[in-house]
């Protein structure tokens, strides 16, 4: 019986991936915040599309990674900040924002607009809740 060809072992994690982390970040991070606020802030001054600038700002931040590198400030906050970065990323309360949006656009374009800033509001106190449900519910 002929042997056969050794396994080739692949590689999980390539040399690049296993770097340290960029030091002095902040510097680019930290200007980029502010022009990303000031242009937020000069598209709702001066009316411009807020989707279009919306969508622009969102990209940019996912392009440069600063979602990710405001949760890592987040976390830099003793004790509470590790676990307020937990419950942002749970899936869960994800899931219920989009769900909120998605039952917010329907009653907008069906006329119930005054409704919606009520049902947006409890949503967002939900959220908050289970924010602050989670982190007490970890210290006791």
């Amino acid at each position: 019986m002929p042997t056969s060809a050794p396994e080739r072992q692949v590689e999980l994690f390539t040399e690049h991936d296993m770097q340290p982390p960029m030091r002095g970040a902040w510097k680019l991070m930290l200007p980029l915040v502010i022009v990303l606020l000031a242009v937020f802030y000069a598209a709702w001054h001066f009316g411009w599309h807020t989707e279009a600038v919306g969508a622009g700002v969102i990209l940019l931040a996912f392009v440069t990674k600063l979602f990710i590198w405001l949760l890592g400030v987040i976390a830099l906050v003793p004790v509470i900040g590790p676990i307020i970065v937990k419950v942002l990323s749970l899936s869960v309360i994800w899931l219920l924002n989009a769900v909120g949006y998605i039952v917010s656009i329907v009653a907008i374009k069906r006329g119930y607009s005054k409704d919606v800033l009520t049902y947006r509001g409890l949503t967002l106190a939900l959220i908050i809740g289970i924010v602050i449900g989670y982190v007490i519910g970890h210290f006791v």
